[in-house]
């Protein structure tokens, strides 16, 4: 398989006496993010190890690798900030008040068992605020961008949620965790009183994809529980700043410290709500 040719962004370099603008960290995420993801494409090529951490969630070398890509990436321009990646935990360096959160790879059973729905997903928080994210999915080239207050974009065009208004003509997404097995909090019974309600759902295998499919319109909502922070840090910004609405089951602004996420276009929203809560909505 081929490497994916890099989407570049453009921007200068920071002073080592200033503080990087956001454009100049947009620029690291997305570095780090496309040789990551080049790094994936040859280990997808060429093969990888499989370890389980148990009988349904795995880990391969794959994982690491593109871990450390991003991580020795984003160390080398910015050696005093802070990480939080799904391997290796937190990394607590200097006094920088900024923190990347890294999925070097969500997606991985589909990336063991070649279904090409994975990607590289990068967030990075702001005095506990997510101010950038960076997505991206390197099957098919495709590089999902935003920067707090300034929009989303897909290979530099931009992107908007959908303007579909009713739950009934909503193409809807979900997740379910590796714990299904051993936990009644397993999200079959939202799946299944959704299933009833909207016009059809799909299940990825990939939450940061889903939220950046909610931002560009592919999917008008998306819920699920016992996520990490990982997998909501960089896709949440990038639905933000495309026009949708997050929040948890009960309707607060979304924490990606909290386990329950609610995504939408923001037409939908308060009948996703009524669903998760067995409830019926407002008029």
């Amino acid at each position: 398989m081929l490497a994916a040719s890099p989407v570049m962004l453009q921007s200068g370099v920071p002073s080592p006496h200033e503080s990087p603008s956001h454009d100049v960290l947009l620029q690291a995420a997305v570095d780090a993010s496309q040789a990551a993801g080049v790094l994936l494409l040859h280990y997808a090529a060429t093969g990888f190890q499989i370890e389980y951490k148990n009988p349904i969630n795995l880990v391969t070398d794959a994982d690491r690798a593109a871990e450390q890509c991003v991580i020795d990436h984003l160390k080398a321009r910015f050696p005093d900030h802070h990480f939080l990646a799904e391997e290796r935990g937190r990394d607590n360096g200097g006094s920088s008040p900024y923190r990347w959160i890294i999925d070097p790879l969500d997606g991985t059973t589909n990336f063991a068992h070649g279904y090409p729905t994975y990607c590289v997903s990068i967030g990075l928080e702001y005095e506990k605020r997510c101010i950038i994210g960076v997505v991206f999915d390197p099957s098919r080239n495709e590089l999902f961008t935003a920067i707090e207050h300034r929009g989303a974009q897909v290979n530099g065009r931009p992107i908007h949620a959908s303007d579909t208004k009713t739950l009934d003509s909503s193409l809807l997404v979900t997740g379910f965790a590796y714990d299904i097995r051993e936990t009644t909090r397993n999200n079959l019974d939202h799946f299944a009183k959704f299933a009833l309600k909207a016009q059809g759902i799909r299940r990825t295998g990939s939450a940061a994809l889903d939220l950046c499919y909610v931002a560009a319109g592919r999917f008008d909502g998306f819920w699920e529980v016992r996520l990490s922070p990982w997998d909501m840090a960089a896709g949440s910004v990038i639905a933000r700043e495309a026009g949708g609405r997050l929040t948890d089951f009960s309707g607060k602004d979304l924490s990606i410290y909290g386990q329950e996420l609610v995504a939408s276009n923001g037409q939908i929203h308060e009948a996703m709500l009524a669903v998760l809560n067995h409830a019926s909505p407002q008029p």
